[in-house]
């Protein structure tokens, strides 16, 4: 508004709908006045697609998160707090799990409040787009957390120069952008750890311009990636995994020694699968949800079936993710972004 980009509502049940819609009330995602109050101004109407297209939203988004954050949270828990008495290779296994649970977790809200948006005649700002397929540290953040990367763009990034002037001040902006978002998540030094290491693995991308230079959907129009695609995406998951470590870790002493134990000559031996019964499931339900979102990592969400003609196949889809929902949903955990 300061701007003259957006002029104030003077209709006071609007105002505080804009600002309470349920929702996006905890964890977004961030909803901008432009997108929302307009759709809140106009008349509604119940369409019966982008209702049935929510409910599969919704689905997806409690698959991600009953069943698959919920679940890698217990193997997490158990590994974090005894990280010290742990394989090489089993803290490699919780580090992989907690990237998934906070993805499973987040990304899950995400899904479910963007579906009842749908049910509720809206249509909220996409939030994730399969960020761990990302061929570089800037896609990533192209696709994770969208509403608030580009909200620290628009009101911090590109206020403080953005691209524009020298490589110097474009790493100085880049830096002061992954430090904000760290202490945004919290006054904690692991935190601003986390945000560092980010703005770090910036450095080559801005120095090299290649910073914009994935900005398609990785291996288009193909069934799989080529071997360059999936080397790139593997090597990315591996840093954002290793940021995850000090974002989960309660100090700084305790992050750098969770990596530095993963990194012994222990990290190539069998890996020890806390409740094997209970582990074993996690890695068949990651499979089909890494499965699904490659399949539709164009499409808004995992579970976008709109394209498929045969009911028989949509509604096999579907009941299979309900009774996985039943069968496999692990002990209830807190939305982890509620905290933030």
């Amino acid at each position: 508004m300061y701007r003259g980009k957006f002029a104030p509502t003077k209709d006071i049940a609007s105002f505080f709908l804009f600002v309470s819609i349920f929702p996006l009330a905890m964890a977004g995602p961030i909803e901008r006045a432009t997108n929302l109050l307009p759709q809140i101004y106009n008349k509604r109407t119940f369409n019966y697609d982008q209702a049935v297209d929510g409910m599969r939203q919704i689905l997806w988004g409690l698959f991600k998160k009953v069943v698959i954050a919920d679940n890698c949270a217990v193997y997490v828990n158990q590994v974090f707090d005894n990280y010290q008495d742990q394989t090489g290779s089993t803290l490699l296994i919780g580090a992989i799990f907690f990237a998934f649970q906070i993805y499973g977790d987040f990304s899950g809200y995400s899904d479910m409040a963007i579906g009842i948006g749908k049910l509720l005649g809206f249509k909220f700002l996409n939030n994730f787009r399969v960020p761990y397929f990302s061929r570089d540290i800037a896609e990533f953040w192209r696709r994770w957390h969208i509403s608030l990367n580009t909200w620290f763009r628009d009101y911090l990034y590109i206020p403080l120069g953005g691209s524009r002037g020298s490589k110097l001040m474009v790493v100085r902006n880049t830096f002061i952008i992954f430090l904000v978002s760290g202490f945004w998540h919290g006054a904690n030094w692991t935190f601003i750890a986390w945000g560092a290491f980010h703005a770090i693995l910036f450095l080559p991308l801005i120095l090299l311009n290649q910073n914009r230079k994935y900005t398609d959907t990785v291996a288009e129009n193909k069934l799989l990636p080529s071997l360059k695609e999936l080397f790139q995406m593997g090597l990315t998951f591996g840093l954002v995994v290793i940021g995850w470590v000090f974002f989960r870790a309660e100090t700084i002493h305790e992050a750098l020694g969770y990596l530095g134990g993963i990194f012994r000559k222990d990290l190539f031996i069998r890996p020890n699968i806390i409740n094997r019964e209970y582990s074993i499931p996690i890695f068949i339900n990651l499979s089909i949800m890494l499965i699904f979102e490659w399949i539709l990592r164009d499409k808004q969400h995992g579970l976008d079936l709109s394209n498929i003609k045969s009911h028989i196949l949509k509604f096999l889809v579907y009941y299979v993710l309900i009774a996985l929902l039943f069968i496999c949903g692990g002990k209830a955990e807190t939305f982890i972004y509620f905290q933030f």
